[in-house]
């Protein structure tokens, strides 16, 4: 299995009252991720599933993720991917998921970095997940504990 993970672009400050869950992203936040999405699906994503956070940043970056890598399925919201669930029920959720090939996730750090390391099986890996940002993990086998292989990693910033 492949999997994707993508940070959610820039979104708006919180205003007064408003939820962080309430959050969009702003222009600037959709045009990077567009020229994200357009790089990936250049180089060869072509998610069988998307999975996202529930949070409405996550949801609009999964939203514009689908739209330039022309996937057809359904947006699968779960609570595994807000900001403060841990990288053990990320992979429990990816493993239901199992008989996917391409697997994009769309959420939040300080999640992303963490579960980043924990596929990676390299706890003590450091990883600045910038808004935006694209990560894909190869995965051989969907044992209890995961041992990925770190394919590439896209920001918007690259030209």
């Amino acid at each position: 299995m492949e999997i994707y993970l993508l940070r959610h672009g820039i979104a708006e400050d919180a205003r007064a009252g408003q939820k962080d869950a309430d959050r969009a992203l702003t222009e600037e936040g959709k045009r990077k991720l567009r020229v994200v999405a357009r790089r990936a699906r250049l180089a060869g994503l072509k998610p069988s599933l998307i999975l996202t956070s529930p949070y409405r940043r996550a949801v609009e970056t999964a939203e514009i993720a689908a739209l330039e890598l022309k996937y057809k399925g359904q947006l699968l919201r779960t609570k595994a991917l807000v900001p403060d669930s841990n990288p053990e029920t990320v992979w429990e959720e990816i493993r239901a998921h199992k008989q996917e090939l391409q697997v994009l996730l769309a959420g939040h750090e300080p999640l992303f970095s963490a579960l980043a390391a924990y596929l990676l099986n390299a706890p003590s890996l450091v990883i600045d997940f910038k808004k935006g940002c694209l990560i894909r993990i190869d995965m051989e086998q969907m044992s209890s504990h995961p041992r990925g292989i770190l394919k590439w990693m896209l920001a918007s910033k690259i030209s």
